[in-house]
């Protein structure tokens, strides 16, 4: 069973959102408690609460999106890397080789 936040959020299916969330929450609480306790306005604090809620959630979802971009990209080169070395491996074609003949022809 998954749960839809709104109806529409998939939030144990979409990277990020479920930690977001949480986040998000508790920049909310922190925010407008804060506010509340500074001023004892409610009606203000409540929307300074939706604010952080807001400016959080975003926050964290943009931070984590970056981050999964970046580890998706590092493992796409790491495994075009691997997928190089098994085809080029003791061929002509090796840059290895072609180094470490280099390297003896200078000596």
């Amino acid at each position: 069973m998954t749960f839809k936040l709104l109806g529409i959020l998939d939030v144990q299916n979409i990277p990020c959102s479920r930690e977001s969330i949480l986040y998000g929450s508790l920049g909310s609480v922190a925010v407008g408690l804060g506010h509340f306790l500074a001023t004892s306005r409610v009606r203000r604090s409540f929307d300074f609460g939706m604010g952080g809620f807001v400016l959080t959630t975003l926050g964290c979802w943009i931070y984590c999106r970056y981050s999964h971009a970046k580890l998706r990209i590092q493992q796409r080169i790491i495994q075009e890397g691997m997928r190089n070395k098994i085809l080029y491996e003791s061929s002509d074609f090796d840059p290895e080789r072609k180094q470490n003949s280099n390297l003896e022809s200078k000596s």
